[in-house]
């Protein structure tokens, strides 16, 4: 996912995305060189963080609280005198100033950002991640294989996990949600596919799981995809797994994650797809734009924006969504530059961001009408939300998505309280909240799923 200053449009996560560049010592060997975790004494909740220095004198950071892994730093310097490093593309322009007390054994210095100084001291040692205790682990009861197929004039690269045994087994593709994820969907330290492939696979299923475009192993440019060539490549993916020894092609079904169940159903409606059943999980049901400034307005809310600051990101949200609508993208960019520059100097966005935001890819998304698929649908198909979820959020999505399944013979929808956009148990719901929680997707939410699928698609 991405990070807008000015249009919120995350239909799966808010993320930070950083990268930079280093310049390092030449006088080797380097005292600093290795791991060091510390803590920067922000008020009230010091923040932990790990830093590498690199022997070719680069370094990269770790922040576990706020999904930042091995994000590589800019502006190195680690020499006797100093110890410098600064984070790129991050409001507030955020640095280190410091030394190498070799007495001690540490890195003290000032961490600088906003104009707000914060002491931050580091010893040796390595960071901790944060526990993640429902993440699968090998040894596994069940055969794993990486694997690529063709989608048009890109390849496609993936995992396939089968249960022992020959077969037939049902099948299951997941579908991610927006913005380039991996085949882990990975995110905020946490793996929502890989648990929902051991779960599913330990039920008795086949399960794919793929990079998406530009992303791993897969090819292609996400930014400059359309629906068309991405229903496609879930298309594709259904054929691989229909064409694979030991799966049932009667029994191939889809499971979407947020914009995956756009995707889904748009692939399920097909007259020839195959498709046996499918699965949206915080999949939305009501026109992209719609949810996208409804987003911008719950996440807003929830982070505490002055009203009137609030009311202004709506407007400016609304603005630019309604011009994607009409396909003029060149419009909207225009648009979000002008708003831009309206903003205080501290909040600005650069304008490289403004244009990596507004695609054809989110041009798509944000006028995409999933009823016209959803209507069309005679398959089972469970569409679950989470109440507290504030991207995809419940209150605008459910009843729409039970009126748009309204003919199909074996639809369920249903809300699980208490729950945000990943299915965790939250407070607030809040995107920044996701990677604190330790539960990666709720137990409850896990069994009811594998329940109603071995209901209607018994394994072998």
């Amino acid at each position: 996912m991405r990070n807008g200053r000015v249009i919120a449009f995350v239909l799966f996560v808010v993320a930070v995305v950083v990268a930079g560049c280093s310049s390092g010592s030449d006088n080797p060997p380097n005292p600093v060189t290795g791991d060091w975790r510390g803590m920067i004494q922000t008020p009230g909740k010091p923040i932990e963080i790990g830093v590498s220095f690199a022997d070719d004198g680069t370094a990269t950071i770790d922040i576990p609280v706020q999904g930042v892994h091995e994000t590589p730093l800019k502006d190195v310097k680690t020499d006797r005198d100093a110890v410098e490093f600064a984070i790129a593309d991050i409001p507030g322009d955020p640095k280190f100033h410091g030394r190498y007390d070799a007495g001690a054994g540490k890195i003290t210095g000032d961490f600088i950002q906003g104009g707000q100084s914060f002491v931050l001291a580091m010893e040796r040692g390595k960071v901790a991640p944060l526990p993640r205790p429902q993440e699968p682990k090998p040894p596994f009861p069940y055969h794993s294989e990486d694997i690529t197929y063709r989608s048009g004039d890109i390849t496609i690269a993936g995992t396939l996990t089968e249960p022992q045994g020959n077969g037939p087994f049902p099948a299951v593709l997941l579908i991610s949600g927006s913005g380039p994820q991996d085949r882990d969907e990975t995110l905020m330290g946490h793996k929502p596919f890989l648990l929902l492939a051991d779960t599913l696979t330990r039920a008795g299923y086949a399960v794919l799981r793929t990079d998406d475009r530009g992303v791993g192993g897969t090819g292609g440019n996400l930014d400059a995809a359309n629906y068309t060539d991405l229903s496609g490549d879930a298309a594709a993916g259904v054929s691989f797994l229909r064409g694979r020894p030991g799966i049932d092609q009667a029994r191939v079904g889809l499971f979407g994650h947020s914009e995956g169940g756009y995707l889904a159903p748009l692939v399920a409606s097909r007259p020839d797809s195959g498709v046996a059943f499918v699965i949206a999980m915080a999949g939305p049901s009501v026109v992209g734009a719609d949810v996208v400034n409804e987003q911008t307005e719950l996440i807003g809310a929830a982070q505490g924006t002055p009203p009137d600051e609030l009311d202004a990101q709506v407007r400016d949200t609304t603005a630019v969504t309604a011009l994607l609508r009409t396909g003029d993208i060149e419009g909207a960019k225009k648009l979000a530059r002008e708003q831009n520059a309206t903003l205080p100097a501290d909040k600005r966005a650069k304008a490289a961001d403004l244009e990596a935001q507004i695609t054809p890819y989110f041009a798509a998304l944000v006028a995409y009408d999933p009823a016209p698929a959803l209507k069309a649908l005679r398959v089972p198909v469970l569409a679950f939300y989470g109440g507290k979820d504030l991207q995809v959020p419940a209150a605008q999505n459910e009843q729409p998505m039970r009126d748009n399944l309204a003919a199909d013979p074996d639809a369920t929808v249903l809300t699980f309280p208490g729950l945000n956009h990943l299915m965790q148990p939250t407070e607030t719901g809040l995107p920044s909240e996701y990677n604190n929680i330790e539960t990666t997707i709720s137990p409850e939410v896990l069994t009811y799923v594998t329940t109603w699928l071995t209901q209607r698609i018994p394994p072998k």
